[in-house]
């Protein structure tokens, strides 16, 4: 069973998930009923125009956040957070109950100031939603947890708006809304009662409601740790992306693709379901870890997709007379390609970036780091109306070349965050890579510290071995390796940006080479020898040299002994004839990537840790 099934089936994540899936499933059936009923209204039943109806009915959604994000923030960390959310959880169903009342007498300004208290319930729900999943989950379920909450968010939102036009679509819609609403926040709640405890992040926290003085202070929890703020800067960056493409679908569909309402749904359809796909495979691809290298890939595939997006939109829009004509047109395809990858680059994009927000913040502050992310997520999403009235209503770009615009300012924030993350993103490219050429298998990789310094010593068969490990293991390694291997072509830029240290067999570069394995160990990094000191020319583990010896003394630190096995006979090994120079094998090798128990400092020697890689290692070289 994979890490998301098993956690489906425990209560521990469960009833949560199923709990914020009910949130977003009725705050889409509510929004988007009242938005259609408004469509459809009759002339003065409003008492304002349509068109300004919908756009107070957005701003006043967003406004809660604004206005109670940060005292939102501060109640979560001061209560336990189970009881808090069945609280957040019986007031939707008293406004759910009044909305009910509203729609079934066709009061438009009361469903709209209902809204605005929609708005302000999923204000308090933001925060206490995502600081719970750190508590409840394990650091390496962490990611997994997150995938499924973004996966069933999406869904969520996509079949809410799918229910509501069917609602908005029946005779007795009015009673059918009023009816639906209160039965889902009612389910919502009873799956909040089974959420287990959780205790309090900072129960001592005294609060005062001062709307001005709270967004001041969570803001300045959040830009405490700089990643922390990146991260939350970058999920916002996201929603700018998801409102920007989400609010010019129906125009898009019906100007450019030649689409109806039906197509419109269609759109939606693909985008949420990429994001769900995107999510579910940020998690696998990241092996369940927080990655901060699957980030920039995620950046630059929404980059890829939304500028070719133009490209593919038709120049005249097609004629199409049914939904089944619209999805089989052939001149549309790309374009559903597009949006599909859009959708699943974004949810690659996210997933590690709510991660690492949750597992960066303080538990005692956590639930007012993500206020603050709710808060410059709205701050966001209103840029991005404003840039399309800007780009679209005054500069008057087609909205293809307007998703254009937003592919190139994304390729801004795809090269911003690869330089932030250079060595996670190639350490991510290399893992793809070297599961793409080999069929790697990671065994006991547990053994490997999640923090503070240590000494990895391998056996060293092939030219690629270093890059192997450091896709296999979840921190950054820094290499200490022959000067001649540092300058290969193509692998050096890989070496210069992991900061591999290079060695001379001169007393001048040996001793230096020490100082800097020394200060890294000290600094509580994790540092990789090959002790052999060259390839093997036969297959053969080579004694292991002195250097081991050395390294210890001047810095006792645990040492993890690491096998790698199943690369002699590859194309970069010496089996053979020279590495390099042969023809590769046209099958995908098996290759193993084999760590053993942690050895104490002083214990270790070049010579017992020359037999434990050899035990490791096995008779598979």
């Amino acid at each position: 069973m994979s890490k998301q099934s098993a956690l489906l089936t425990q209560r521990r994540f469960l009833p949560y998930f199923v709990t914020q899936a009910f949130g977003a499933f009725n705050d889409n059936v509510y929004k988007n009923v009242l938005l259609i009923l408004v469509a459809f209204a009759a002339p003065g039943a409003l008492g304002v125009s349509t068109n300004l109806f919908i756009n107070l009915a957005a701003g006043l959604f967003i406004l809660p956040f604004f206005l109670f994000s940060a005292f939102a923030g501060e109640l979560a960390d001061k209560y336990e957070k189970s009881q808090f959310i069945r609280i957040v959880k019986l007031v939707e169903i008293a406004i759910m109950s009044l909305a009910a009342v509203a729609f079934i007498f066709e009061s438009y300004m009361l469903l709209l100031f209902l809204l605005f208290l929609m708005g302000t319930q999923s204000a308090f729900f933001g925060p206490v939603k995502y600081a719970l999943l750190p508590q409840t989950l394990k650091s390496n379920e962490l990611v997994s947890g997150n995938a499924l909450v973004e996966t069933g968010t999406f869904l969520a939102i996509l079949l809410g708006t799918i229910v509501a036009g069917v609602i908005a679509n029946q005779s007795d819609a009015k009673y059918l809304a009023a009816f639906s609403v209160i039965l889902f926040a009612a389910l919502g709640y009873l799956s909040a009662r089974y959420i287990p405890k959780a205790s309090a992040g900072n129960p001592s926290l005294k609060i005062r409601f001062a709307p001005v003085r709270q967004m001041k202070t969570t803001m300045s929890i959040a830009h405490k740790d700089k990643v922390v703020l990146q991260s939350i800067l970058g999920i916002s960056w996201f929603w700018f992306l998801g409102a920007s493409y989400l609010t010019q679908f129906p125009n898009y569909a019906k100007l450019y693709l030649g689409g109806n309402e039906a197509s419109v749904s269609f759109l939606l359809t693909l985008f949420s379901i990429g994001i769900a796909l995107g999510s579910l495979l940020c998690d696998k691809l990241s092996g369940h870890r927080i990655e901060p290298g699957i980030v920039p890939i995620g950046a630059l595939g929404l980059t890829v997709f939304g500028a070719h997006l133009m490209f593919s939109t038709p120049d005249v829009a097609p004629h199409t007379d049914t939904f089944l004509g619209f999805i089989s047109e052939p001149s549309l395809w790309w374009v559903f390609v597009d949006l599909l990858f859009i959708g699943v680059f974004g949810g690659i994009f996210i997933v590690p970036l709510y991660a690492m927000m949750q597992s960066r913040a303080e538990e005692t502050e956590r639930s007012q780091v993500i206020a603050a992310n709710n808060i410059y997520n709205s701050l966001f999403m209103v840029v991005s109306a404003i840039l399309a009235i800007v780009l679209l209503g005054v500069i008057e770009l087609s909205i293809p070349a307007f998703f254009f615009t937003l592919a190139m300012m994304n390729l801004a924030v795809a090269l911003y965050v690869g330089k932030q993350v250079p060595v996670f993103a190639l350490r991510f490219i290399i893992w793809v890579l070297s599961h793409s050429v080999y069929r790697v298998q990671h065994k006991n990789l547990q053994h490997i510290p999640e923090q503070g310094g240590a000494l990895l010593v391998s056996n060293h068969v092939s030219y690629v071995d270093a890059l192997l490990l450091a896709g296999a293991c979840p921190r950054p390694i820094r290499f200490v390796m022959d000067e001649d291997y540092y300058h290969l072509p193509v692998l050096h830029y890989f070496f210069r940006t992991t900061r591999v240290i290079p060695i001379k067999l001169t007393s001048g570069s040996i001793r230096c080479a020490l100082n800097q394995v020394k200060q890294q160990l000290e600094a509580g990094e994790l540092v990789c020898i090959f002790p052999e000191g060259q390839l093997t020319s036969d297959g053969d583990m080579q004694p292991f040299k002195r250097g081991i010896d050395l390294i210890l003394k001047q810095t006792p630190v645990p040492v993890i002994p690491i096998a790698l096995k199943g690369l002699w006979g590859s194309y970069f090994s010496r089996e053979g004839g020279r590495a390099l120079l042969k023809f590769p094998r046209l099958c995908r090798s098996n290759v193993e990537v084999v760590a053993g128990s942690p050895v104490s400092p002083s214990e270790a020697s070049s010579e017992r840790l020359f037999n434990d890689v050899k035990a490791l290692r096995g008779d598979i070289c």
